[in-house]
């Protein structure tokens, strides 16, 4: 928990996110996972009737699509969607224990 209050407060969301989904990326896979895929109207939707979650933050993945965290600071649960260049969202994690700490800039190297 330490480790992720660190990143929180000294690493943009974005990033935060991004390597969020990049770990999820090269974990192994249960044979019956499936991923959830459909309309990011209708999914955004759901997240927050049936959670709670509004976007907390969003960035670009270049050629692969926009990836976007929900979550709600009451329930504590998160989910990161990612939407295609052709408009397909899918659910790519979710989780609980959502924490939103303030974020600082990191600095330019010189």
């Amino acid at each position: 928990m330490a480790m992720f209050r660190f990143f929180t407060k000294y690493v943009p969301a974005t990033m935060v996110a991004g390597s969020l989904l990049l770990s999820v990326a090269a974990m192994p896979t249960h044979a019956n996972a499936q991923t959830v895929c459909g309309k990011r109207d209708d999914i955004i939707k759901q997240l927050k009737v049936k959670y709670g979650e509004t976007r907390r933050t969003m960035g670009v993945q270049q050629g692969r699509g926009v990836v976007e965290m929900y979550a709600s600071a009451e329930t504590g649960s998160w989910t990161i969607l990612v939407t295609d260049p052709r408009g397909m969202t899918c659910l790519m994690a979710a989780g609980e224990a959502f924490e939103a700490d303030a974020v600082a800039e990191v600095d330019t190297p010189t």
